[in-house]
């Protein structure tokens, strides 16, 4: 079957990846670099198993002679016109302007499928605002357009979708037809999983989305509960560690999700809860608006107790602050990934950390191994020198802690409890 994605990310090239086992795959997007990359067999993304696939696993080959495989393009057109199934995997940043979704790339890819192929099905598989997919069927009078929510990780993508907790596809019950294709995807995405007897759901189009968006605000109220459970406990000098774990032993609650951070951030977390939000207007609510601002409370919080580590009161002024010299205090980044096996900060916590660090005049450095030694990142100098790095900083701030710092473990203000994700 002939398949065409729309988009080289991570929701994109792990899917591109899984069906082109059993399927001719083209992988369409507008970087060139990733395109390259792509077809010389190496992972623009950072995912182990993404590469393992591309290089030993499956036919990478713009000539696949009719049998599977994957090709990435920059001519989306071709491979729009080919397709029985395209699946969009546009990005949908949070507009904090609107308070909504931008959803625009989505809207172009779908006109340009639309112009050049009308029988194909479209799946989309974008995070988009309930109500969405009904829109652009109406939009485009296209019957053919359906979504399907992803529930990846970063940097274990490929490996959620070869082991996924379940298969979500949106259909309409009153066309036949649409119920057959969203059966059919859901069937192509069990054929190229590992795991077997996957659950399936075939749902109306707004639960589908509505879903995405729980689950996403849910896993945030988890962050955001065992952050807060972690800010009491050292405010009140508590062990943090024992109580999480006492709690956790409940099976209902479990111990996952429970390592207290800096604040939940990402790809999904924060523009999923706070589209929720918005979705919500009109609908009583008070819990979804309190996880949303939780995060900012937390960041807040860390900030204080960074700057208490380097010497500096909180409620000092700024003015009292450079009066007493403590503006030639250096705090170091360490790392502004969310996660430790992950090559993303879009949205990290501890950019809002540094920010509020920032406001008091005080320096910052960063070591960031995914960005060039010497350059800025937001007028912060990289130094990408550990050694160096670890000299010139007084106070180190790590969401994770990293074996590297055990040396100076006495200068880094962390709330990693258990050494892990």
């Amino acid at each position: 079957m002939n398949i065409a994605v729309v988009g080289a990310g991570y929701v994109g090239l792990s899917l591109a990846v899984l069906l082109a086992q059993h399927n001719n795959v083209t992988i369409v997007d507008v970087i060139p670099q990733k395109v390259e990359m792509i077809n010389k067999k190496k992972s623009p993304i950072q995912d182990n198993e993404i590469e393992e696939y591309l290089t030993k696993k499956i036919n990478v080959s713009e000539n696949r002679d009719g049998n599977p495989g994957l090709w990435a393009t920059l001519d989306g057109c071709t491979a729009y016109k080919e397709a029985e199934f395209v699946i969009v995997a546009a990005p949908t940043n949070y507009d904090i302007v609107k308070s909504y979704f931008d959803t625009s790339a989505v809207e172009i890819v779908l006109e340009d499928i639309l112009s050049v192929n009308r029988k194909a099905t479209i799946v989309i598989k974008s995070t988009i605002p309930v109500g969405f997919t009904e829109e652009m069927r109406k939009k485009f009078y296209s019957n053919n357009i359906i979504f399907s929510p992803e529930f990846l990780r970063e940097s274990k993508a490929l490996y959620d979708n070869l082991y996924p907790s379940r298969i979500i596809v949106s259909e309409d019950i009153n066309n036949s037809d649409v119920v057959e294709r969203a059966h059919e995807f859901a069937q192509l995405l069990q054929e190229g999983a590992i795991k077997k007897d996957i659950p399936k759901l075939f749902i109306g189009f707004n639960e589908a989305e509505a879903i995405k968006l729980f689950a996403n605000t849910y896993l945030a109220m988890r962050v955001g509960f065992f952050n807060e459970l972690d800010t009491y406990a050292e405010v009140k000098g508590f062990n943090a560690r024992q109580i999480i774990e006492g709690v956790c032993l409940d099976p209902r609650i479990g111990s996952h999700y429970n390592n207290p951070s800096f604040g939940y951030g990402g790809y999904c977390l924060p523009k999923d809860s706070k589209q929720l939000l918005a979705n919500f207007e009109g609908v009583p609510e008070k819990l979804i608006k309190a996880i949303v601002e939780c995060n900012t409370v937390r960041k807040d919080f860390i900030a204080e107790q960074v700057l208490s580590k380097a010497g500096f009161d909180g409620k000092q002024d700024a003015e009292d602050y450079f009066k007493h010299g403590i503006q030639q205090c250096i705090v170091g980044i360490y790392r502004l990934t969310m996660k430790s096996n992950s090559d993303n900060f879009r949205h990290s916590a501890i950019q809002g950390v540094i920010k509020r660090i920032k406001s008091y005049g005080v320096k910052v450095i960063i070591y960031e191994p995914t960005l060039n030694d010497g350059e800025e990142f937001y007028g912060d100098k990289i130094v990408n020198d550990i050694d160096d790095f670890k000299k010139k900083s007084n106070v180190i701030l790590a969401n994770r802690m990293d074996e590297s710092l055990l040396d100076i473990k006495e200068k880094v203000y962390t709330r990693d409890i258990f050494y892990r994700d």
